[in-house]
């Protein structure tokens, strides 16, 4: 049976690090490794950033959920402006923003989005292996 944790956070840039840091309590007290771990919080900042940043929806709620089935692990960060959908682009180098999705792209084993009848979700999938009890990611 496949565990989960969901948790809503106001749309501020001040609740960015409770997400961070409930993801983290999450993957700890499911026994996830440290690289994975640092990699699935490092994209939860990221998509949770861009969620609070883009969303035009005033007063709204950013959805976190985290779900481990199995060799699966999945990010999902849902916010109700569902018409914004997320978009790569190619930042310069000297502009401090806009690499988000790359890293989503470059850590990521699979990732994209979806518009749902209230809100759009963009999500990040990881492979994981059980050794010793303790999940860490399936790639070298």
């Amino acid at each position: 049976m496949p565990s989960t944790e969901t948790f809503r956070i106001p749309k501020h840039r001040r609740h960015v690090p409770t997400a961070r840091q409930r993801v983290r309590k999450a993957l700890a007290g499911w026994g996830v490794g440290d690289e994975l771990a640092d990699s699935v919080t490092l994209l939860a900042n990221e998509l949770v950033t861009n969620a609070v940043t883009h969303c035009r929806v005033t007063h709204a709620l950013v959805e976190v959920r985290l779900t481990l089935d199995g060799p699966a692990l999945t990010l999902e960060v849902a916010d109700p402006d569902r018409d914004r959908l997320p978009r790569p682009h190619d930042s310069a180098p000297d502009e401090e923003g806009g690499r988000g999705l790359a890293l989503v792209a470059a850590l990521a084993d699979g990732w994209g989005h979806r518009q749902e009848a209230y809100a759009k979700c963009v999500w990040a999938r990881f492979r994981v292996t059980e050794t010793a009890g303790t999940h860490v990611p399936a790639r070298a």
